[in-house]
């Protein structure tokens, strides 16, 4: 079993090349999925829709939500359709397996309140609260992915003029980046980084971890939880809430949606479109909780 699992995490690096995130969701799933069938004794060339059913109405029983249990059914769909390419089985038994369907949940959003409070967060006194305080200006300034920020290249920032060129994709996209975020990169870039490189001076990504190596996503999801924990933020804040509040800002200040996806480098429209789904869910709120009339309960 785990030759031939091992076998398929190759063929989606080689082959597929797929990214590194996305591996490792992939490996999460299937390593689970395959202690499930090692416990119950079954091949997993054996395995049947029936089995592949247990297995995920065991992920629910656990509490799993449908949006996690979808992904894992992905994933094992995705191996059995490499095992019948392979002609290591005769049938897909994923086949006439449908996802859950999923409640569309609108993205959790910090207030400005709330996004003032974790910027001034890091302690800029010392190299690695100088890179933190970078890092999340930056992430609130432009929207990027947290991916597209550790991928940058000290090259793609120019901090005189006030610009981050973001590749994705092979699609490049030029984010402005307002004063206070500049001035945060570029102290960072002038006092911390040449320190934190150490003996890793060839090293061309913008932000390094205290080693001198790239910065990695599990490294800067750590700190923005400690972060927004001395912030006192009780949200389920996650690497992607900056991307979001800074979408929801822009469209509550009167943004169009075409300037934000293109900033936020969405290819469909349709993207964007629950930023404004989030501006108007939130208007509501504000209107149920201060309009006088609004307030009060209606009496027979």
């Amino acid at each position: 079993m785990k030759e031939l699992i091992q076998n398929y995490f190759e063929f989606l690096v080689k082959t597929k090349k797929t990214s590194e995130n996305t591996l490792l969701s992939y490996k999460r799933d299937i390593n689970k999925y395959a202690c499930f069938l090692e416990n119950a004794k079954i091949n997993i060339k054996a395995a049947t829709g029936t089995t592949i059913l247990d297995y995920l109405m065991n992920l629910q029983k656990d509490g799993k939500s449908a949006a996690t249990v979808s992904r894992n059914l992905a994933s094992i769909r995705s191996l059995y359709r490499f095992f019948l390419n392979e002609q290591i089985i005769k049938k897909d038994p994923t086949l006439n397996i449908h996802s859950l369907k999923m409640e569309k949940k609108l993205p959790e959003v910090l207030s400005g309140e709330e996004i003032e409070r974790l910027l001034m967060q890091p302690d800029t006194s010392d190299f690695k609260g100088c890179r933190d305080k970078a890092m999340l200006e930056l992430l609130y300034a432009t929207g990027m992915r947290v991916s597209e920020m550790l991928e940058l290249k000290i090259s793609d920032v120019d901090m005189n003029i006030g610009y981050i060129n973001c590749n994705k994709d092979k699609k490049l996209r030029v984010i402005p980046v307002y004063s206070i975020a500049k001035q945060a990169i570029k102290d960072y870039i002038e006092l911390a980084r040449p320190h934190m490189l150490k003996n890793n001076q060839k090293e061309t990504t913008l932000f390094v971890n205290c080693n001198g190596s790239k910065m990695t996503r599990q490294g800067f999801w750590k700190l923005l939880k400690k972060y927004a924990l001395s912030a006192n933020i009780i949200k389920d804040i996650t690497p992607h809430t900056l991307r979001h509040s800074f979408a929801t800002h822009l469209i509550e200040n009167g943004a169009d949606l075409k300037s934000v996806q293109e900033m936020l480098g969405h290819t469909d429209i349709s993207s964007t479109q629950v930023y404004a789904q989030v501006v108007k869910h939130h208007l509501q709120d504000v209107y149920k909780s201060t309009h006088p009339r609004a307030r009060k309960k209606q009496t027979v």
